[in-house]
């Protein structure tokens, strides 16, 4: 339910949401607007003052976000920016909720009862819960590269840990660690842990993603009974709830169709390749989505970036999801291979993409390549002496590749992907 009301001479709301088990409150505060937001937990998610985003990760970091001059720019805030943001959300609460209390604001509706829970909850998140929260986090995952944009409020299981071949020269997410599938029992251990640790933040969850960056090369033998512990453990749409609570089986009785499924990374090039009865198998699992890094439909600019095959791998991976009833996920890396490769790139990404049969249920992601100093293919494009693009002949490369895709009936999402917008 949403509450509308005057709180010292200014417009206030504040936003229950009974599904999601949510709070949010926004009003003006310290004399500029502030939104600030909540899980059922008390756990802060997002704060909006003053055209600047801070989205806080489960790691306890908060990325700001905002528009300048035309553009978006972004920072990671250190620690203690961060926990000031916090309190600063947690003093604007409390203000609120003491007067709701005494009678001081009111607006057209009573706050329910869940509200006042949501309220004491946060109120409750101070410093020291936020610090334990985020040291918490850090025993129960490693660090989480990147996700799908479209994946960014699934339930993460790291079925795996690291990249089965490592060797793209533009990623640097995975080289902390090697590739190593959990066996059954830890999988389980983990997925429990992080059931236990997201609480009520549940609700706020779509989905799971099997990480990390390359989860369906598990073969067949492996890969099942690891999906079948992700149904047992959490609730699902298609199997069992758990050990949640029976409020929570009722929310899913009720909401079959909001939790969307099963997701996971596949390089496309190597590993064991699954057959289209593979996939129908996995998609009795929930599996609904597998996302495929193609990069780009060039075979020369592959090789340079160290991918492990060839497009036609691509194509037969795809063409396998599709038949075993698995949408796709594609992603285009855009500027990548700078102006030499350019009209290679896009010629052959435009025809790789066309021989997929791809429809309404697919994805279709273009990432502008982001360099740092620490990648090989910053030190391999300075070798061969290749002319990055330019953000805007990163626009243009795009808009090119777009222009000759063709479609059915049936068309796929195209969206784009920006790797510095992550945010887990």
């Amino acid at each position: 339910m949403v509450i509308l009301g005057q709180w010292h001479n200014h417009q206030i709301k504040i936003s229950v949401r009974e599904r999601e088990r949510s709070l949010t409150v926004s009003t003006i505060w310290e004399d500029h607007l502030l939104t600030a937001a909540y899980e059922g937990g008390g756990r802060p998610r997002t704060f909006i003052t003053q055209g600047t985003v801070y989205r806080r990760a489960l790691n306890g970091r908060m990325l700001a976000k905002w528009r300048a001059h035309g553009r978006r720019e972004r920072r990671w805030l250190s620690q203690e920016e961060a926990l000031k943001i916090e309190a600063r959300g947690r003093a604007l609460l409390q203000a609120v909720y003491a007067d709701i209390q005494n009678g001081a604001l009111r607006g057209n509706a009573e706050l329910p009862p869940l509200g006042h829970t949501l309220f004491q909850r946060a109120l409750a998140w101070d410093e020291e819960k936020s610090r334990a929260d985020a040291n918490r986090y850090r025993q129960i995952y490693l660090p989480i590269g990147i996700l799908p944009p479209d994946q960014y409020s699934a339930i993460v299981l790291q079925a795996t840990l690291g990249c089965s071949f490592n060797t793209c020269t533009f990623c640097t997410f995975y080289r902390d660690r090697p590739f190593r599938i959990k066996p059954p029992e830890e999988f389980r251990q983990h997925a429990e842990a992080v059931k236990d640790f997201l609480g009520e933040g549940i609700y706020l969850r779509q989905g799971i993603f099997l990480g990390d960056a390359n989860a369906l090369v598990v073969p067949m033998k492996r890969l099942v009974p690891l999906m079948e512990i992700a149904n047992e453990v959490f609730p699902a749409p298609w199997g069992s709830i758990g050990r949640q609570s029976e409020r929570a089986a009722n929310h899913l009785k009720t909401h079959r169709g909001a939790w969307g499924g099963i997701y996971a990374f596949l390089d496309g090039f190597s590993g064991e390749k699954k057959t289209p009865d593979d996939y129908a198998r996995l998609a009795t699992l929930g599996l609904k989505r597998v996302y495929i890094g193609m990069e780009s439909g060039h075979a020369p600019l592959l090789r340079f970036l160290h991918k492990p095959g060839e497009p036609e791998d691509v194509l037969h991976t795809v063409k396998a999801m599709k038949a075993g009833g698995v949408a796709v996920g594609v992603i285009v890396l855009i500027g990548a291979g700078g102006h030499f490769y350019a009209k290679a790139h896009v010629r052959d990404t435009i025809a790789l993409i066309n021989a997929m049969p791809l429809d309404h249920r697919d994805i279709i992601y273009f990432s502008e390549l982001v360099i740092t100093d620490d990648m090989p293919y910053a030190r391999d494009a300075a070798a061969a002496n290749l002319q990055p693009l330019t953000h805007e002949e990163c626009v243009e490369q795009e808009n090119a590749i777009r222009a000759g895709l063709r479609f059915g009936k049936s068309k796929p999402l195209i969206s784009r992907y920006d790797i510095r917008e992550f945010v887990y």
